[in-house]
């Protein structure tokens, strides 16, 4: 049987942790797999409220947050008011010309080709006819005549800054159609609906515009029952993706074909073998995935098996908010990882009552870690929660995200997969 750790819903509100023995006693869990547990002791210590920081990853200008992006927005004209101020109010031998420059540069990137050229059509005039206001003599006119030269490279500028970054955009937006098409493919979201049970995924990549890496998740409706994996491939860029791929093939096409979890988590086992094969250098000799797998027997009415291969431990919500910890009962290397050594796979077996939700995640979400250094413990942090309904999954994840987004201040730095999985009740329960 699954090591159980169970927690009654004082644990949301930091009395007794969920991540105490069946004995009720206080206690958290760890961060993450392989991370040493804290013995029984008081609860977990206070932490000081501070305003939460925005939730805009590093980078991305397409979601500035509304003050800044009016402040963008304002400081064009803002400059070119400033700018006609400070020529009428200043004797002639002062002069606005870097006000009048600053403002379509500043122009360029954030606006369209029209209001750039408007822009600077506006400086180059506004600077003209002041500075020919302010005409004494013939030297004055040499300096009228540099600095128009001037204010006309600067829109020229202004121009080609926007054109290139207009393009950039555009090969933005192609390349998030690519990754959005390849997510798609490699990680389809599963309907709401599968087997009998209420199903939502979700997938939140650390990297800024990117829609993929090494987080995976499936589920599969088979003759033996509802199959589920959700797994943390090492590495990043294209070669996790193409491990992930490798992953899910394999899994969908074990998942109907084998008879037990088992001989699914073996037939990971060696797909991931053949592809290390395949690879050159350090990946071929290193390559690993961490997983959990999980089956809802067909017919069954209250169990669930789960074989745990060096992934973070899957988390039982019931219908009364109560929580538990499905620990493996004995730790298991990642798949990947057979030339270290060989043992057969043993699934455990759980709970798995109508009203209750399944969650299973990476460690994008346990070892997520706020300004201070503390992690993200969904153990704690659900404890005592209810998500009821068909909707219950789907709102679970879209809490756990705004959650982890507003722990991290928005600086998430690894990918977050998570695969939610409710029992509806029935008639009768």
């Amino acid at each position: 049987m699954v090591a159980v750790r169970g927690g009654g819903p004082d644990g949301a509100q930091g009395g007794p942790g969920t991540g105490g023995g069946e004995s009720g006693g206080p206690g958290r869990p760890g961060p993450g797999p392989g991370r040493p547990r804290p013995g029984p002791g008081p609860g977990p210590r206070p932490r000081k409220a501070r305003r939460p920081r925005p939730t805009v990853a590093p980078g991305d200008t397409t979601r500035a947050l509304p003050r800044e992006r009016a402040l963008v927005r304002a400081l064009p004209p803002l400059l070119l008011v400033a700018g006609i101020c400070f020529d009428m109010l200043t004797p002639p031998e002062f002069t606005a010309s870097p006000l009048f420059a600053a403002a379509p540069l500043i122009t360029a990137p954030f606006f369209r080709l029209r209001t750039t050229v408007a822009t600077a059509a506006v400086s180059c005039a506004a600077m003209l006819l002041l500075r020919l206001s302010h005409r004494v003599d013939g030297a004055a006119d040499v300096q009228v005549i540099t600095e128009f030269l001037t204010m006309l490279t600067v829109g020229a500028l202004a121009v080609v800054i926007n054109r290139v970054v207009r393009r950039g955009d555009a090969r933005l937006a192609s390349a998030r159609s690519i990754a959005e098409a390849t997510q798609r493919a490699v990680l389809p979201q599963p309907d709401p609906r599968i087997g009998g049970l209420d199903i939502a995924a979700r997938y939140e990549a650390a990297e800024a515009d990117a829609f993929i890496g090494g987080d995976l998740y499936a589920v599969q409706d088979t003759p033996h029952g509802v199959r589920l994996v959700v797994g943390d491939v090492r590495g990043k860029g294209m070669g996790a993706v193409a491990a992930v791929a490798v992953v899910i093939g394999a899994f969908r096409e074990a998942a109907e074909q084998e008879a037990t979890l088992e001989a699914v988590a073996q037939r990971l086992e060696r797909a991931l073998a053949r592809e290390g094969t395949r690879r050159d250098g350090l990946d071929a000799f290193e390559g690993f995935t961490t997983a959990v797998l999980v089956e809802v027997p067909r017919g069954d009415e209250g169990t669930v098996r789960i074989i745990n291969r060096g992934h973070p431990e899957p988390l039982m919500l019931r219908a009364d908010g109560r929580l538990c910890v499905l620990s493996p009962s004995e730790p298991a290397l990642p798949l990947g990882m057979g030339e270290l050594g060989t043992w057969p796979d043993r699934a455990d077996q759980s709970p798995f009552p109508p009203g209750a939700t399944l969650l299973l995640y990476t460690d994008g979400l346990s070892e997520a870690r706020d300004e201070d250094g503390e992690f993200y413990v969904p153990a704690t942090r659900l404890g005592g929660r209810i998500f009821p309904g068909p909707a219950g999954p789907d709102s679970l994840l879209a809490t756990l995200v705004d959650e982890v987004r507003r722990h991290t201040g928005g600086g998430a730095t690894d990918d977050l997969a998570m695969l939610a999985v409710r029992r509806p009740v029935t008639v009768g329960d």
